[in-house]
């Protein structure tokens, strides 16, 4: 993967624009970053609030040479990666919450939306990454849900320093995904970021029902085990997953 920038002042979403880039046939390694976005977009059809200069917000086309079943990977390879790059960048230590929201405590920090597109030459890849960067980049109503790099860390955070070192860690990340041993090692790295891999109290909202358990690991998929209060294990590849209580460790 090799970065080519396009920088937008505004834009409705990077993710959107990036699907545009990829069916005209854009290379691998397109990487849209933008001040501001009128519609950005978050899992589950959410939106999310991208004020001007508030956060980090980019989305990067990738071409996967892999088989299928490692595309659900791509999405936990992005949290690592900005896990990655917030510990080298901002010496932050964050913990992700399944499957890919990266977090300081039990508050929000950043999100990723990881997406496919069928384009003429192939499938694509979208990874499109939002990262709080002050507390104006979230509404007054989610202060109690989320965070910003400048308030966990208390400096004001270099966004060009953390785009390269995401840039930079995620390409490695990405690499990776296409040697023989990836999906075990993947699966057991993002295990020991997140403290919502194992024994964590959750209630998972599904379409059309929800039920609490506690977590059990991840499939090679990377989708979440969690066995709920009858003792039967649900694999979760979809769905809201919430912390009922903190974490023991």
């Amino acid at each position: 993967m090799k970065p080519t920038i396009l920088r937008f002042d505004s834009i409705d979403s990077t993710n959107l624009e990036a699907m545009r880039q990829a069916k005209a046939g854009a290379a691998e390694g397109l990487c849209l970053v933008a001040r501001e976005q009128t519609r950005g977009r978050g899992r589950q059809e959410r939106t999310w609030h991208s004020p001007i200069d508030a956060g980090l917000y980019f989305s990067i086309l990738l071409r996967p040479r892999i088989e299928i079943s490692k595309w659900p990977l791509i999405s936990l390879i992005s949290a690592l990666a900005v896990s990655d790059a917030l510990m080298s960048a901002g010496n932050l230590r964050t913990d992700i919450k399944w499957p890919n929201d990266v977090c300081v405590g039990e508050q929000k920090l950043c999100g990723v939306l990881a997406e496919t597109v069928e384009t003429k030459i192939g499938p694509a890849a979208i990874v499109g990454i939002g990262i709080n960067l002050n507390d104006h980049a979230f509404p007054d109503e989610l202060k109690e849900a989320a965070t910003s790099v400048e308030a966990a860390t208390g400096s004001k955070p270099d966004p060009e320093e953390m785009l390269a070192a995401i840039i930079k860690a995620l390409r490695e990340r990405y690499e990776f995904l296409h040697q023989p041993d990836s999906v075990e090692h993947t699966i057991r790295e993002w295990c020991a970021r997140s403290s919502y891999a194992f024994d964590r109290r959750v209630r998972v909202s599904l379409q059309d029902e929800s039920f609490c358990g506690t977590t059990c690991g991840l499939e090679s998929d990377g989708a979440l085990r969690v066995e709920d209060d009858e003792g039967n294990v649900r694999v979760v590849r979809a769905g809201d997953v919430t912390a009922l209580r903190a974490a023991s460790h």
